[in-house]
């Protein structure tokens, strides 16, 4: 696929984005979920090692080409890798599923109510070797935890500061400014995210484009605008811890919006299945997400 295809199926596509992008401390409770002890690797790249086989396995399940996953998020290690002796973003694309890269380099300490993105020290040369691997688009994520407006602002403005970056790298920059889905006033805090994106949208050259990925809102259909923005290619939610079934249904709830999950996804999946097992799980996971995300 080239970028033009790859924007149209990401655009158009009726399915959902993978998120395989869990890295650095997020990658051991990702392996114990998936049956992995922690006797059973030491040191950082044996654990990458083990997370990396967890992923190969399902992006070649046959379930995962099945055209209901229309993209999916990779840790920059395993783009680095390969997949049936492919790079993982070729071995994605000849599923017909777009590739994109996390790109931000964790979070920074609360303050305001927010957590934003530590400093991008790396980012320059991540985004130019994710353009000579054939990467079609980034995600950076932010999280927000209270109705603070001047913590919120600060998010939205970073977000679009660096998406700003990513464009002009010739990438498609997908901002996640989440929201903790534990935090109180959440309704009241999404319609001041609501605001802020609409803000920095509006201050966009025509003709440029950037993705949502947003947690499920408290209020049924609030990103309604945003779907519907011309400035934005696509509109995708995270599970936000959520079980499978609950982030399905809200989901639902929310037209147009598609899902982009990772826990939703995989919690079910196990090391010790079988490969008729693992394909069945997967599969059930896959049609139930896509289901919701039409």
């Amino acid at each position: 696929m080239n970028t033009r295809e790859m924007t149209d199926r990401i655009a158009t596509g009726h399915g959902f984005i993978a998120a395989l992008d869990q890295s650095g401390g997020s990658t051991p409770k990702a392996l114990r979920g998936y049956g992995v002890d922690d006797s059973e690797w030491s040191g950082d790249e044996e654990m990458f090692a083990q997370i990396h086989a967890m992923r190969a396995r399902v992006i070649t399940s046959p379930c995962f080409g099945s055209g209901k996953v229309i993209g999916a998020i990779l840790f920059e290690k395993t783009m680095d890798a390969t997949v049936e002796g492919k790079p993982t973003a070729d071995a994605l694309k000849a599923r017909g599923i777009v590739p994109f890269i996390k790109v931000d380099e964790g979070l920074a300490d609360e303050a305001d109510g927010v957590q934003l993105m530590k400093p991008m020290t790396k980012l320059s040369g991540l985004l130019e070797k994710s353009v000579s691997y054939g990467m079609f688009g980034t995600k950076m994520r932010s999280v927000i935890k209270s109705a603070n407006p001047a913590g919120i602002a600060a998010v939205v403005t970073q977000q679009f500061d660096v998406a700003a970056q990513i464009t002009a790298a010739g990438l498609m920059p997908m901002i996640e400014p989440e929201y903790d889905i534990t935090a109180e006033n959440r309704a009241e805090g999404e319609d001041l995210l609501l605001s802020e994106i609409l803000k920095q949208l509006d201050r966009l050259p025509e003709g440029q484009q950037v993705m949502l990925k947003l947690s499920i809102p408290q209020k049924a259909g609030l990103y309604t605008p945003l779907t519907q923005h011309p400035k934005v290619l696509r509109v995708v939610a995270l599970s936000g811890g959520f079980s499978t079934d609950d982030a399905c249904e809200r989901l639902a709830q929310n037209p147009g919006m598609i899902a982009s999950f990772s826990r939703g996804l995989l919690q079910d999946l196990r090391k010790g299945q079988s490969d008729t097992e693992f394909d069945a799980v997967l599969g059930k996971a896959i049609d139930q997400i896509a289901c919701a995300s039409v």
